[in-house]
């Protein structure tokens, strides 16, 4: 019988893809690394990775069950074009929803859908209290994704620096974790994890071995999960100090971490 392949399971925003705002590039103008766009929208070019990031990601690609873990809807999932072959499962709506080849598992989302309602308050509550105390002069947008979770995407630079930490507060006892990632504030039930979503694909590959990367909090029970991590040198792990055993925290930041973190999947993959 052969070995399972090792389980690579990565966040994607911040983590492995960048939007021209969030490439941190310091570099003079013509030492910046070469970049491939892989999701467009709207017409528009919005995420990218660099060139040498690409090549490396087709490589993980074949000697891994590469897993894409994202909080990302599975509509905004889609938009990205990563390179390499299909991946065959993929995580979205932080948990979720596992895709398999492409299409949510009805089985896995009813299971989500089931621990949510018994564990956590409603989501008409926390949207509530999200529109009551958000300032409509930072506030932009509120929106509801996949009828799991909310988000509010912010002006940041108006954005009181306790805000979050009360949000926080309020929805802890509640049973939901708040998140601010950029311009975006994640209101999400506990229950509803990429760290589950991933132990199901283990359990289905029989994977022996699991790898993960991510920036967010919303990341930290993956990377606790995994047998190893990374996490970039930006983000909100690295904003709080956030460490673990297994998990490598890198000074790399911006786009050439997500490139940085790649070679060490592929490097742990292999041994």
């Amino acid at each position: 019988m052969s070995t399972p392949l090792p389980l690579v399971a990565s966040d994607l925003d911040r983590t492995l893809v960048y939007s021209a705002a969030a490439l941190g590039l310091t570099m003079p103008d013509h030492r910046a690394p070469r970049l491939l766009c892989v999701e467009v929208h709207e017409h528009k070019p919005l995420s990218y990775v660099t060139e040498q990031a690409a090549r490396l990601l087709a490589e993980l690609k074949t000697a891994t069950v590469f897993v894409p873990t994202t909080t990302r809807t599975r509509k905004q999932y889609q938009r990205i074009q990563l390179p390499g072959p299909p991946s065959e499962f993929a995580i979205c709506a932080n948990g979720g929803h596992l895709l398999v080849n492409g299409v949510s598992d009805l089985d896995w989302a009813r299971e989500v859908t089931a621990r949510i309602a018994a564990e956590c308050a409603s989501l008409d509550e926390v949207r509530a209290h999200l529109r009551a105390v958000a300032d409509p002069g930072w506030l932009r947008k509120e929106r509801v994704a996949e009828d799991l979770f909310a988000y509010l995407v912010v002006e940041r630079e108006l954005l009181p620096e306790e805000w979050v930490k009360e949000l926080a507060a309020w929805a802890d006892p509640r049973g939901w974790t708040v998140s601010l990632q950029g311009r975006k504030i994640y209101a999400v039930p506990k229950p509803l994890t990429k760290s589950a979503a991933v132990r199901e694909v283990a359990r289905r590959t029989g994977a022996e071995l699991t790898l993960a990367a991510g920036d967010s909090l919303l990341d930290a029970d993956l990377l606790l999960a995994a047998d190893r991590g990374w996490r970039p040198g930006h983000g909100e792990l690295a904003e709080a100090g956030w460490q673990s055993p297994a998990t490598e925290a890198l000074a790399a930041r911006g786009v050439l971490a997500g490139e940085e973190i790649l070679r060490r999947l592929l490097a742990a993959a292999a041994c």
